[in-house]
């Protein structure tokens, strides 16, 4: 752990050696090359899937297939946030070169707040398709679900949904707002304050990100609950923000010569990173099917029992398999975490994984046997460039590394041991 620091703490050394990359760490006209195709692409891939979606499945599936897409790439934002966060909290100095990215992808959470706008409109219509606690027929015929009603309902579900996003804004603003300012001045102020701040916001991030995921997807099973739930959602965020880290710092690399300070030893780091979530993503998995299978309660069993049936077992196998048993082996490797390509090949991999985890979590609810066609490519299209444009829009011509931060020396010197 990096020491503390104080008011005086001299930044000469980083400063000096940020002098010779520091100009060329924007965007620049990348970004307008980025930016427009990637909002055209998103608008396209939802009209796609709403297009589809009236002659299948009608707003029912779309809504399914949207809310999936909409937590996949909420969950980018939320793991990069909370991954600031802890970096502010522990005073690491080795991935500073690497946090102004994570900053930027959690400034993403702005726009998806109002992405959320169809869900949100379509609860507060009374619409039942999709949360069943929001039909009064359903409500009438489950004593389980009407005892939850004092929760489950359409007035709540609004001011929960609006307190996560202000949360998050509120954080993703204060962090990427005192970096920058950070960009501006040596003085290490800036940074103690981050520092001092994390530890309560690390508070409200956690019940939050819980909370949020209880009641856009655990939800949607309104008799059914698990306490590790919201973990489970935690942990593949934090896989699948490492894994679009690692691609990202790739992609702008090698083609786009950016990002040159972070280094095959940054690389590593984060690589190790995305392989002890991903540990972490299957031991909360197995902790909550194991633990309900043994305690074999009807209400709790249910839940599994649609997902090993009627197709469903297949995709909980590819989960068991793509999403553990083969990147956790590719990734012990340390080649696999130093070598661009074999990296980039494992991110991109668990990307893939964690959309079919999420999928996996809310689709048995739509149907009892797996639907993947136009309506949900649609809205993974549409949500994913959406995604991209407001990542893009929110670089800007922000450098996209740290220019004067304290810690930025010990960080370009950085090496595995």
């Amino acid at each position: 752990m990096s020491h503390a620091l104080t008011p005086e703490h001299s930044t000469t050394g980083s400063h000096a050696q940020a002098g010779s990359w520091k100009e060329h760490q924007t965007l620049g006209a990348l970004a307008g090359k980025i930016w427009l195709p990637a909002l055209v692409t998103g608008v396209a891939g939802l009209v796609v899937a709403a297009g589809a979606a009236a002659f299948t499945g009608g707003l029912r599936q779309f809504l399914f297939a949207y809310l999936t897409a909409f937590m996949y790439v909420l969950s980018f934002t939320l793991g990069s946030m909370l991954f600031v966060l802890v970096q502010h909290l522990t005073r690491a100095g080795w991935g500073v070169v690497i946090r102004r990215m994570q900053e930027l992808i959690a400034s993403a959470v702005l726009p998806l707040s109002i992405l959320f706008l169809p869900i949100l409109v379509a609860v507060l219509m009374g619409n039942g398709e999709v949360y069943q606690w929001n039909n009064p027929a359903f409500v009438a015929d489950h004593p389980l679900v009407q005892a939850k009603a004092s929760y489950l309902n359409s007035g709540w579900f609004t001011v929960r949904a609006v307190a996560y996003f202000a949360i998050w804004i509120f954080i993703t603003r204060f962090l990427l707002r005192n970096s920058l300012k950070q960009d501006q001045t040596p003085d290490p102020s800036i940074t103690i304050k981050l520092e001092e701040r994390s530890g309560p916001l690390i508070f409200l991030f956690a019940l939050s990100c819980t909370f949020a995921a209880i009641d856009w997807m655990m939800s949607l099973a309104p008799e059914w609950y698990s306490t590790i739930f919201g973990v489970y959602y935690f942990a593949g965020s934090m896989v699948g923000s490492f894994a679009l880290l690692n691609l990202l710092i790739i992609l702008l690399q090698k083609p786009a010569g950016l990002l040159s300070p972070i280094s095959v030893e940054h690389r590593h780091d984060t690589g190790k990173l995305m392989f002890g979530f991903t540990c972490f993503w299957a031991y909360i998995g197995f902790s909550q099917y194991m633990l309900i299978w043994y305690a074999n309660i009807p209400e709790e069993t249910l839940w599994f029992q649609a997902r090993q049936n009627g197709g469903w077992e297949y995709v909980s196998l590819a989960l068991i398999f793509g999403h553990f048993f083969i990147p956790a082996l590719l990734l012990l490797r340390r080649q696999f975490k130093r070598s661009k390509s074999q990296l980039a090949f494992v991110s991109v991999w668990l990307l893939v994984m964690h959309y079919v985890d999420l999928y996996w979590l809310i689709y048995p609810q739509f149907a009892p046997s797996p639907v993947f066609g136009l309506v949900e490519i649609g809205a993974l299209v549409g949500l994913v460039g959406l995604f991209v444009a407001a990542l893009v829009k929110a670089a800007g011509q922000h450098s996209l590394l740290p220019l004067n931060d304290p810690r930025l020396d010990e960080s370009l010197k950085f090496h595995n041991i």
